[in-house]
């Protein structure tokens, strides 16, 4: 019922910039947060930056500063602006959205296929 669709990664330079975009589409009524997360192969799915409905945004410290989250709720699609991108930030990243859906009283989580963003040295 709900599709969260991402774009935006790539490979690029130590140093360098991108934009990942996350778009949500199907029985939406509500969506209460959006957020990125990212893994490498053998660590846990971490959390990089999230969104609430109220504007709110979270970071976790080693993108503080570096990276910027945003959301455009006409659209129901979120973004992560990553400048100053280190070997450190390749991972693949998923989007996540806590979405309430026209069928269900309750918000339930989705996640995005990811998308591999890799910096290169």
């Amino acid at each position: 019922q709900v599709q969260l669709v991402e774009s935006g990664g790539g490979l690029v330079q130590s140093g360098g910039s991108l934009r990942l975009s996350c778009a949500a589409s199907g029985s939406i009524r509500s969506i209460n947060s959006m957020g990125w997360y990212r893994q490498t192969p053998g660590k846990q799915r971490e959390l990089v930056a999230e969104v609430t409905s109220g504007g709110s945004t979270n970071y976790t410290d080693s993108v503080k500063g570096r990276f910027t989250i945003s959301r455009d709720s006409t659209k129901n699609t979120v973004y992560l602006q990553m400048n100053g991108l280190k070997p450190a930030d390749t991972a693949v990243y998923y989007c996540k959205g806590t979405i309430r859906t026209s069928r269900l009283y309750t918000y339930t989580t989705y996640w995005g296929q990811g998308t591999q963003v890799t910096i290169s040295s």
